[in-house]
């Protein structure tokens, strides 16, 4: 039984053209890092201050002023890129949720966004909290980002779902595998939309890899056959 189905945001169920990422990346350089698009890779579905507090100890020496000045430009630069070229969902997301839905799973957004971000990103895709999504969790929510568990436990917490056999996960980095992984999900699916390559997901811990989010309703059918 899924009772509940705990995805990611960004490259997961939003498409938003790696607009964070760049915003990331200029961010920190702005800030004297020397950190590359490689480095700034490494740290896809982290949560953000962490991975902003990293990169900054790339070429200088970081304190916490530099590491909120540099997150205050990382949310700025991402609002303008949002602003230009507004994210939309992923292909087949929406049936997916239909069929998770079907499935008697209730849907939580999990992400490595702060609030602000998280809170942005889902006005302009017009989603609601208590509506399109049931939960919403962000790292703001917990002590630590992936890959520890918590925003998972956080979303099953949310939603009334106490045994994480019954959780589904979905994302599409190493760390969001893991984070479903630690939390021990049921069902732990790597998808392939955000563009890491299909051999490091395969590395990481997992039940599922899928192409998308919009392959999801093939999965869960196939899952419920064979379960029948």
């Amino acid at each position: 039984m899924i009772a509940l189905a705990a995805l990611d945001i960004a490259g997961t169920t939003v498409e938003e053209g790696g607009a964070v990422y760049r915003a990331l990346h200029d961010a920190v350089r702005g800030h004297g890092s020397t950190a590359e698009v490689a480095d700034v890779a490494r740290w896809m579905g982290a949560d953000k201050r962490t991975a902003i507090r990293s990169l900054l100890t790339i070429g200088r020496t970081t304190d916490v002023d530099t590491v909120e000045a540099a997150f205050a430009d990382f949310e700025r630069l991402l609002r303008t890129a949002y602003d230009e070229t507004p994210p939309v969902a992923m292909p087949g997301v929406l049936d997916a949720f239909e069929a998770l839905r079907a499935h008697g799973a209730k849907i939580a957004l999990t992400t490595g966004f702060s609030a602000e971000v998280t809170g942005l990103l889902l006005d302009r895709l017009g989603w609601r909290e208590g509506d399109t999504v049931d939960a919403v969790v962000c790292t703001d929510d917990v002590p630590t980002g992936r890959p520890a568990p918590y925003m998972v436990h956080r979303a099953m917490e949310r939603t009334g779902v106490w045994r994480a056999t019954d959780v589904l996960t979905v994302g599409d980095t190493v760390l969001d595998l893991e984070a479903g992984s630690n939390a021990g999900a049921g069902l732990v699916i790597g998808v392939l939309s955000g563009g890491v390559p299909r051999a490091t997901l395969a590395a990481a811990p997992h039940t599922h890899l899928i192409d998308s989010v919009g392959s999801l309703p093939a999965l869960l059918a196939e899952a419920h056959s064979g379960a029948a």
